[in-house]
């Protein structure tokens, strides 16, 4: 279950001497100032991944999956951006990019499904069926 946790949210034991080098890495590789919310459920040997999204299209969404990270990219382009710079008195409509990556290690990653519907992305991230290896008898030498 804790394998999807997004990187960086896992708990830690109280003391960690490096937390503080750790956030320092965190904020320096994190552009955006707020990253998209998720909430991760799990029944019946499956994971959904509810992604708050609001106000993106489906095309400015991409899911991307290498070796046991899933990364999931968003990015707002300012209308003003094309029309030329407007002179705003207060902005607080953030145009950028989100992105958020998360351990699928235990996830049968041929099997995931997407889907995205009024703000909300929703992944269903199967578990792995565990190989069990094939019985077979050892000879004595």
């Amino acid at each position: 279950m804790f394998d999807i946790m997004p990187y960086g949210f896992r708990r830690v034991s109280a003391y960690n001497p490096f937390r503080e080098m750790e956030e320092l890495s965190r904020s320096l590789w994190n552009d955006s100032p707020v990253n998209f919310r998720t909430d991760i459920s799990e029944k019946d040997g499956v994971y959904t991944l509810l992604a708050e999204l609001p106000g993106f299209k489906k095309e400015d969404i991409s899911i991307d999956l290498e070796k046991d990270s899933l990364t999931i990219s968003a990015e707002h382009k300012s209308e003003s951006e094309a029309a030329g710079e407007e002179n705003f008195i207060r902005r607080e409509r953030y145009y950028g990019s989100y992105t958020r990556t998360f351990n699928v290690r235990g996830i049968d990653t041929d099997a995931i499904s997407a889907s995205y519907n009024d703000g909300v992305l929703k992944l269903t991230l199967p578990r792995k069926v565990p190989e069990t290896p094939a019985a077979r008898r050892l000879e004595i030498s």
